[in-house]
């Protein structure tokens, strides 16, 4: 199902916002300035990083539904424009009453992840910075359902942004492909299924070491991973902040609602069967 004109109308907007207009970027990093999406700094040769990022997802079809991921990563950039990250995360779900969900109260090992970035252009040199980044994770638990599975994905970002009032504020430009390949435990059951989307950010520096802002993400979900049958769509949209604690340590964190979606098939104004109500996410991380 292709997506409509008033999407792509949208994303036209948004690459437009990053086209040259002005000096390069001077002082912002935005390795982790975003809650949901990604930056196209990378950080400096022999960096290293600690990280602790949680992410919540609130609120599906009927019922009560609470899922709560953390996540451990070590970060490092071995080479200039490239960086590392390997992580290992955990899974909380509180389930009960949802449609099409089993009844479930757990805290789980969840799996392990690998994210690969390199930048291709930095906005010190050009008039937008471009990095792309691919992620590939291996889960025991399904992210939504909590059940035991097989689960393999990988995510291919393209992060775009730019610095549009040196020092001041920042625009990101994201797009996105995740296919997911899961089989269920005890079941033997199969699935595949794919997301793919855009997402828009602007963030602000209110003071040194504060920036203030917001992020619109648009998501598409399909059965099968080559986008063979829409199963839902939303558009999530929040507030994000970043804190620099210290030289050594920041935090990001941001929240967001679904503001709009429709199921496959349905007219409903919300898809709260492919998508949960609220996203929040934590980060923390310390240079070592």
């Amino acid at each position: 199902m292709p997506i409509h004109s008033k999407t792509c109308r949208t994303i036209f907007v948004c690459l437009a916002a990053l086209l040259p207009g002005g000096a390069g970027a001077e002082g912002i990093d935005t390795e982790h300035l975003f809650g949901f999406m990604l930056g196209s700094d990378i950080g400096t040769v022999g960096e290293r990083e600690f990280q602790s990022q949680t992410t919540g997802r609130f609120a599906r079809n009927g019922g009560n539904y609470r899922a709560v991921g953390q996540e451990l990563e070590l970060e490092f950039v071995p080479v200039e424009n490239f960086r590392v990250e390997l992580g290992s995360s955990f899974a909380s779900h509180y389930i009960r009453g949802v449609p099409g969900l089993e009844d479930r109260r757990q805290l789980a090992w969840e799996g392990l992840s690998v994210d690969l970035r390199y930048r291709l252009l930095d906005r010190d040199a050009a008039p937008f910075g471009f990095t792309v980044a691919l992620e590939t994770h291996a889960n025991r638990i399904d992210e939504t359902s909590a059940a035991v599975v097989r689960s393999y994905g990988t995510g291919l970002t393209l992060a775009f942004d730019r610095e549009l009032i040196p020092n001041v504020a920042v625009a990101a430009f994201n797009l996105f492909y995740q296919p997911e390949w899961t089989r269920f435990i005890g079941s033997g059951a199969a699935e595949q299924e794919s997301t793919v989307g855009a997402a828009f950010a602007l963030m602000v520096q209110a003071r040194p070491g504060l920036f203030l802002g917001g992020e619109a993400r648009y998501l598409r979900q399909y059965e099968g991973i080559g986008l063979q049958e829409l199963a839902g769509q939303a558009l999530f949209v929040g507030p994000t902040a970043y804190f620099q604690l210290s030289p050594r340590s920041r935090l990001t964190a941001a929240w967001s609602i679904q503001a709009w979606g429709r199921p496959a098939g349905s007219n409903a104004a919300l898809d709260l069967v492919n998508f949960e109500r609220h996203q929040a996410r934590l980060i923390f991380g310390v240079n070592f």
